[in-house]
């Protein structure tokens, strides 16, 4: 059995004149990693590694939950080729993660997490938004082979707000 966690960057600042790599998180970013993180700290087994995108929105985001589940600086692996949008590189990260993970964890950005959540799980959404965690379940012994699984949950940080802050 083999648990893939995905999470999609928070939302990220346009306002410095940077490059997209480049792009910190905003302030409502910063919140809504805090939010999600805290509620799948207490809702989640922690996994074995974290695969984060080199972004620093990315990184940014991924900091929240390295802290919340307490994973250490070996099990917090930067990858570059998370940052990818079409989901070609994302599919061979998983594709390759060593199978002696149970449980791993990766960072990166849209559209191509929304691509996989869709492609992998059995439960579609439209749109992956930003700090949006899912759950994906394989019942499989190699990552190689972690073609489609069950959705075992989504968070997204709507739905952990009041209503009146979404």
């Amino acid at each position: 059995m083999k648990t893939l966690y995905l999470l999609r960057h928070a939302k990220s600042s346009w306002k410095h004149d940077l490059g997209d790599h480049k792009r910190p998180l905003k302030g409502r970013g910063k919140r809504d990693a805090m939010l999600v993180s805290e509620y799948i700290k207490t809702n989640t087994t922690a996994p074995q590694k974290m695969i984060v995108s080199d972004a620093t929105r990315t990184k940014m985001t991924a900091q929240y939950f390295k802290e919340a589940w307490n994973i250490t600086d070996d099990n917090f692996i930067l990858n570059h080729n998370l940052y990818d949008f079409s989901g070609q590189q994302v599919m061979e990260v998983i594709k390759s993660i060593d199978n002696s993970l149970d449980r791993v964890m990766i960072v990166g950005h849209n559209h191509a997490f929304t691509s996989i959540v869709n492609m992998l799980g059995d439960n579609y959404t439209d749109n992956l938004p930003t700090c949006g965690f899912v759950e994906i379940e394989f019942s499989v012994e190699d990552w190689k082979n972690a073609n489609y699984g069950i959705t075992k949950q989504m968070v997204f940080p709507r739905d952990l707000k009041p209503k009146n802050e979404k």
